[in-house]
């Protein structure tokens, strides 16, 4: 299952999410695995139209998948059944709170995770309001907080703890749709139920590294051993 697909629809981008179970958005340190270098031009990016970036909101309603920045610190759409098998490879059979006890995880990332278990789900926006962090403002005016929102926030994705479940956008007083949609974060076991609780834990973290590696290999059989560990990393 080599892949291999080109997107100028809204569907054929489901179709790529549910048949590899892996997509990348942007390109990476693997050559031809991305989203970005299997689009349309006009379905990439557009001023005038709908695009990839107002589609991933719908990709994830319809697929059910997990997107975050999963992989080299770029957002990733992940099947459900895929993530299962990244989410106990990357947490290594530990909880969060199991982690945090054992020092493996920064009191920064506990504030942050708790915020958003105890929230779920929760804006980007209302996440750095209710956690103290400093934004930008639609103003473009830069207010007071904490730093190193981002940085948690990608942890804690990249571990498997957090996944964007949505875009929401804002509207103007006609409802008509404006601005950037604001990502949605919530935990795997509430965005997806019993069905990721019941099931994340039941393999090896072994075992499941050695089925995200063997499934890479079938997707890009010309990348090398080296170059696809240091991508699941």
């Amino acid at each position: 299952m080599r892949f291999d697909f080109y997107v100028r629809t809204k569907k054929d981008l489901v179709e790529a999410v549910e048949t590899f179970g892996i997509v990348p958005y942007f390109a990476n340190s693997l050559p031809g695995f991305s989203l970005e270098e299997h689009c349309h031009p006009a379905a990439l990016w557009s001023d005038t139209g709908e695009c990839s970036w107002d589609w991933k909101g719908p990709v994830i309603r319809e697929t059910n998948c997990a997107y975050g920045k999963f992989f080299e610190k770029k957002a990733v759409y992940v099947s459900r059944e895929w993530f299962l098998d990244l989410a106990n490879y990357r947490r290594d059979g530990y909880d969060f709170d199991a982690r945090y006890d054992d020092g493996l995880a920064r009191f920064d990332d506990k504030e942050l995770f708790e915020l958003i278990d105890a929230n779920d789900p929760i804006l980007s926006k209302e996440l750095r309001t209710m956690g103290g962090y400093a934004y930008t403002a639609r103003s473009g005016q830069k207010t007071e907080g904490k730093k190193g929102f981002d940085a948690s926030i990608t942890r804690l994705q990249e571990l498997g703890y957090v996944v964007i479940s949505d875009f929401v956008y804002s509207e103007d007083k006609y409802g008509n749709r404006r601005g950037w949609g604001v990502a949605s974060y919530s935990t795997p076991e509430k965005f997806m139920g019993s069905d990721f609780t019941d099931r994340v834990y039941a393999r090896s973290p072994e075992e499941s590294y050695a089925r995200l590696l063997a499934h890479l290999h079938e997707l890009l059989p010309e990348a090398g051993e080296k170059e696809l560990r240091r991508f699941l990393k």
